[in-house]
């Protein structure tokens, strides 16, 4: 069902001085900026061989990630693996009992369809599901 990771999202306060620090500390020059107005955020992306690499920073407390920042502050927000068929791993995963945020797949970054699993049902973690259109 997995292809592989498709990107890790990190949540950040600020999403200039995360690009600052990535750039300096690991020497990525290259940033997609992609203002999300709909959804109250700024997104980062970079490629890193195979994976993506997001900086997700709210642009108001009405982001859906805002609270989650304030209460414990910035890092490793979620792992997203590739798909072939999101819909039908969400029922897949649906019938062995997870938990999903999204019964349905919504419109992700760069053509892609996207879903979230609850992290209750998934050690903690929060997983993204990808299916790229192209």
């Amino acid at each position: 069902m997995f292809e592989k990771v498709d990107h890790i999202g990190f949540a950040v306060r600020d999403i200039d001085s995360a690009i600052a620090f990535y750039s300096q500390t690991f020497g990525i020059n290259e940033w997609e900026r992609i203002p999300m107005p709909e959804r109250h955020m700024e997104v980062a992306a970079t490629r890193m061989g195979d994976m993506l690499l997001e900086l997700i920073a709210p642009t108001s407390d009405e982001a859906a990630f805002a609270k989650y920042l304030n209460e414990r502050g910035p890092g490793m927000h979620h792992i997203a693996y590739k798909v072939n068929d999101i819909v039908a791993a969400l029922a897949e995963i649906k019938a062995r009992g997870v938990q999903l945020i999204d019964e349905t797949p919504r419109p992700g970054l760069h053509d892609t369809l996207v879903a979230f699993l609850h992290p209750k049902s998934c050690q903690g973690v929060l997983v993204e599901l990808v299916q790229h259109r192209h």
